[in-house]
Parts: structure tokens; C-alpha cells; sequence
């Protein structure tokens, strides 16, 4: 069994950043693709973007494009969310999973708001 814990949600205000991390443990093998995705008080789940074992392997949705990057430490297990210039409208709960092999394995959740 993968176990995916989030960290570093909180509230910031508009403008600001925040980091969230994304670790990976347990029966681990290997993680191949690690993504984000959010969802928002009353509105469905959305995909922020996912990066595969090698940096270069990075998708973005257009919606945070310029603003958030993703990126990994395979040796950690732990993928990272950089979210810079927050927005109000990016206030959700964010979630992590990995897939390995044919099992894709998803995290509880971190919340981030951002309000003034």
C-alpha cells in the first residue's frame, strides 16, 4: 500500500505564495506520475497539473499556467506545488496522487485560501 500525504496549505492573502509538498510512502516501487488536482467550495474537481519521474515531463493547466510550477525529488518521494501570485479564486482543498503501476493512490487533502 502508497500512503500520499499533502502538506503546507494554509491562508494567505492575495498576491502571496505558498509551497505545498507531496510525499509518497509505504510500499513504494516506483512512482511514475504525481499530480495535483483542487476543488473549490461547490464546484468540481479540477486538474492543476502533473510531472512524470523527470522534470521535463510537466503539464500545467492553462487556469495557473505562469503562477504554479511543479516539481519532484524522486530520492524523497515528494513533489512540490509553488503556487506564486494567489488568487482568491484558487482558494480549494488540493490533492496529491501517484500512480504506480496501474493503481493510482490520492491523499487527503491540504487546504488553501486566500482571502484579504
Amino acid at each position: 500500500q502508497v500512503h500520499i500525504v499533502e502538506s503546507g496549505g494554509g491562508l494567505v492573502r492575495p498576491g502571496e505564495s505558498l509551497r505545498l509538498s507531496c510525499t509518497a510512502s509505504g510500499s513504494i516501487s516506483v512512482i511514475n506520475v504525481m499530480g495535483w488536482h483542487r476543488q473549490a467550495p461547490g464546484k468540481q474537481r479540477e486538474f492543476v497539473g502533473n510531472i512524470g519521474r523527470s522534470d521535463q515531463l510537466v503539464n500545467i493547466a492553462d487556469s495557473v499556467k505562469g503562477r504554479f510550477i511543479i516539481s519532484r525529488d524522486n530520492v524523497k518521494n515528494t513533489m512540490y506545488l509553488q503556487m506564486y501570485d494567489l488568487k482568491p479564486e484558487d482558494t480549494a482543498v488540493y490533492y496529491c496522487y501517484g500512480v504506480q503501476y496501474d493503481q493510482t493512490y490520492w491523499g487527503p487533502g491540504t487546504q488553501v485560501t486566500v482571502s484579504s
